[in-house]
């Protein structure tokens, strides 16, 4: 899904695949289309708006690309339609863009990441019998081979996914770029059960106030929006002074603040139990918003892969990186190539092209990522990759230093502490934190902007003598404790660069995230029951990062830092338990002494799965 900062962008084109028009129109044979647009009815007989854009001239029957968007497809004239997909206007194909039920020029009602159907109900409707119907209305009234392809980035890829979970027969391809797949362990609305208060709350108003796009900042006032989310207060506070119970998923959120049935009936893993047509799973390293669900959606699908028809690609995008542009840069990090336009043309255009009109196979790995770092594209025959790979440990130590030697199992408790107070919480990008910039780069930030803060605690090695590669899935294991009885961990994995940087000098010291996540510690033993943390009890807390590849190249530290706010991402935790925070008073805030801990057998450290090279 895509913020408020991203939407006025998107809605230009209504781009539920890919997000900024070409600078310049492609020169191909397919480059000019005819567009038609349309009322296609569903089995209910609400009709939703499509726009059909055939090529105009074309000496074969060509597949249908179906691209489907609660975002609104817009008035985009046939030239700015192939501009925005030069490299699969090229190979021609009958585009087709759709508003979902409920949304601008569509009938029907809006829900919000409709749950998919009862089978049993025969009457009942989804986001896949909507595609269903729509895909059988097309095949009888569009010229076509007779193939039909979806795609689509964040809501316009789980709105994909949903298409395959019961399929047209004609549906051959799918690919998924940044699907949510579980939105209360990892994907927009919360990580590990810590709510993402500032994403939640916009998204919300933006999808909900109307039945097109409203702008969050008809509410949010304040030009660092840091200061407005302090001032709100508790999260009750939402809906006594803006919301009043109008917003159907505001009221979800307040309503489920736990893992419950709800999340888990919305979420993939019950339902993605075959493959049923070819996938390509699209992810980005740093993506802020759906970094979890495209990993997600490739593990719960490689279970029941036997013909091998589930692909995973990940290289260093923020959301929706790989649409648009070079790809060259992410922020201030030069990647040295093309990154998006190699997965364009070579893996996009390549798939769709051999599924949907039966080209030559693009031989594509089980999963191509791109190593950071290295800055190249690696090829896997497994995800996570198992050859050569051997699991390490990286422990805290003292006087604030990271080390592969473990401490000594005879060591007296050791652990370093700091004071969370939630009245102050620490923010997660550089203030000012403003409304429509900065949050597409945020996970890039220098990380120096909260390193030496007295609430964040900080471990670094010494200066690599050899590169590191770590590739497949980071674990961090926190052995921590505080005086109060809830508390959130928030651990962020770092690259630091040598002082002196030869390659661009600026960079220099620059602290580069490369995972990071968040855990409410009211869920240490089950994310269904929440309980109190036991005061002054050391807990082991075990937050895992969804994918990693990346070298931490000769000379460079590897740093972790570990926190208790990350504001206003996250919400902040009272640190003392209640029931529900949706509902906490602004009494239930205290301040709370964390120490964590890195002796004996409670020797905190992060697990990495390091790639052996021959020497």
């Amino acid at each position: 899904m895509n913020k408020v900062m991203k939407a006025s962008l998107h809605v230009v084109l209504a781009l539920a695949f890919f997000t900024v028009v070409a600078p310049v129109l492609a020169q191909t044979p397919f480059a000019q289309f005819t567009r038609t647009d349309v009322m296609i009815p569903m089995r209910d007989g609400v009709r939703l708006h499509t726009q059909v854009y055939a090529p105009a001239t074309a000496d074969e029957k060509l597949p249908i690309l179906l691209l489907r968007t609660p975002y609104g497809i817009g008035n985009a004239t046939a030239a700015q339609l192939a501009a925005a997909i030069p490299e699969l206007s090229a190979e021609g194909y009958v585009v087709v863009r759709q508003d979902i039920r409920g949304r601008f020029k569509s009938e029907g009602q809006f829900v919000m990441l409709r749950q998919p159907r009862d089978p049993k109900d025969k009457q009942a409707i989804d986001e896949s019998t909507d595609t269903y119907d729509s895909i059988e209305w097309l095949l009888k009234n569009t010229p076509n081979n007779g193939s039909v392809g979806m795609a689509g980035t964040s809501y316009g890829a789980w709105l994909s996914v949903m298409g395959m979970l019961d399929p047209h027969p004609a549906l051959k391809a799918v690919v998924q770029q940044a699907s949510p797949a579980d939105m209360w362990l990892g994907d927009d609305f919360h990580h590990n059960g810590a709510f993402r208060l500032s994403y939640g709350l916009e998204y919300t108003y933006m999808m909900e106030s109307s039945k097109e796009m409203a702008n969050p900042s008809a509410i949010i006032d304040r030009y660092d929006t840091y200061d407005w989310y302090l001032d709100l207060g508790a999260l009750s506070n939402v809906e006594a002074k803006y919301f009043h119970g109008k917003f159907p998923t505001w009221n979800d959120f307040v309503n489920h603040p736990d893992y419950d049935a709800f999340w888990k009936r919305q979420g993939f893993a019950p339902w993605l139990n075959r493959v049923t047509v070819p996938t390509l799973n699209v992810a980005g390293w740093w993506d802020q918003e759906d970094f979890y669900g495209p990993i997600k959606i490739y593990e719960l699908l490689e279970r029941h892969d036997k013909a091998n028809q589930n692909f995973l690609v990940v290289g260093p995008w923020n959301h929706g990186g790989w649409s648009n542009g070079e790809g060259r840069k992410l922020g201030r990090i030069d990647f040295g190539s093309a990154t998006s336009q190699y997965y364009r043309q070579n893996i996009l255009a390549k798939f769709f092209a051999h599924f949907l009109k039966g080209k030559t196979s693009p031989d594509l790995p089980e999963a191509s990522t791109f190593r950071t770092g290295a800055n190249e594209w690696v090829q896997h025959d497994a995800w996570p990759p198992k050859r050569n790979v051997v699991g390490r440990q990286l422990y805290f130590r003292e006087k604030g230093k990271l080390s592969f030697e473990q401490p000594s199992a005879s060591m007296q408790p050791a652990f370093d502490s700091y004071i969370s107070d939630p009245n102050s919480p620490v923010p997660y990008r550089p203030r000012p934190i403003m409304l429509r910039s900065g949050w597409g780069t945020w996970l890039v930030e220098d990380q120096r902007f909260v390193d030496r803060r007295p609430d964040v605690l900080t471990w670094a090695t010494e200066p690599l003598t050899e590169d590191v590669t770590v590739s497949g899935k980071i674990v961090a294991n926190l052995f921590a404790s505080t005086t109060g009885t809830d508390s959130d961990w928030i651990v962020k994995f770092i690259d630091v660069y040598p002082e002196k940087y030869d390659a661009d000098p600026t960079m220099g010291g620059y602290q580069l995230m490369i995972a990071s996540d968040v855990f409410r510690g009211r869920y240490y033993k089950s994310f269904e029951k929440p309980e109190a943390i036991p005061s002054n009890s050391v807990v082991r807390y075990q937050i895992g990062f969804p994918a990693n590849d990346h070298v931490f190249k000769k000379g460079h530290r590897i740093m972790v830092q570990v926190q208790s706010s990350w504001f206003p991402v996250i919400d902040r935790n009272p640190q003392s338990f209640v029931p529900n925070i949706f509902h906490a008073r602004e009494t239930d805030f205290q301040k709370a002494t964390q120490r964590i801990y890195r002796s004996g057998p409670q020797a905190s450290h992060i697990a990495l799965p390091i790639v052996e090279t021959a020497r």
